[in-house]
């Protein structure tokens, strides 16, 4: 059959920081046996990946416009950079550009909106709708076909 190594999928998961950081971590059980690479808009957070490589972005919301800029020109040079196989997101910003950057760059994209959104997706969740491969919620009576879906909640 022949000596093939198996490729480790790398995985680019992506957050702002606060309680979509803390869902993201939540995820991390998900991700076993995968290369991991994080990235945050919070440096301070850096000890919560342990050894997998992080990188910081640029926090930015629709407010501030010249912020959004430099956190979409940072994601891509890090997208470019390390080619991964999956970007997930729980948001906000970041995750949205993570997403929309990577998709193009044919990379398989989840985006799973916060669960503090209870009376609808967010609004970068709702943005991000046509670039995510799965698009999921953490709220059943949010879940709808085509999507969102929910499949639980990581809180």
């Amino acid at each position: 059959m022949g000596n093939r190594r198996r490729h480790v999928k790398r995985v680019l998961a992506v957050a702002s920081g606060g309680g979509h950081w803390i869902q993201l971590l939540r995820l991390q059980p998900a991700f076993e046996g995968c290369r991991i690479v994080y990235v945050c808009t919070n440096s301070g957070y850096r000890y919560t990946v342990g050894s997998s490589p992080f990188y910081v972005v640029t926090d930015a919301h629709r407010g501030t416009r010249w912020r959004l800029l430099f956190c979409a020109l940072r994601l891509g040079l890090i997208i470019l950079f390390e080619l991964p196989d999956v970007v997930i997101s729980t948001g906000a910003a970041p995750g949205y550009f993570a997403i929309r950057i990577a998709k193009v760059l044919g990379a398989k994209t989840v985006w799973v909106d916060s669960i503090a959104n209870a009376s609808e997706m967010s609004l970068s969740g709702r943005l991000v709708r046509p670039f995510a491969d799965l698009w999921l919620t953490q709220w059943k009576h949010i879940a709808r076909s085509p999507g969102p879906h929910f499949v639980g909640a990581v809180l």
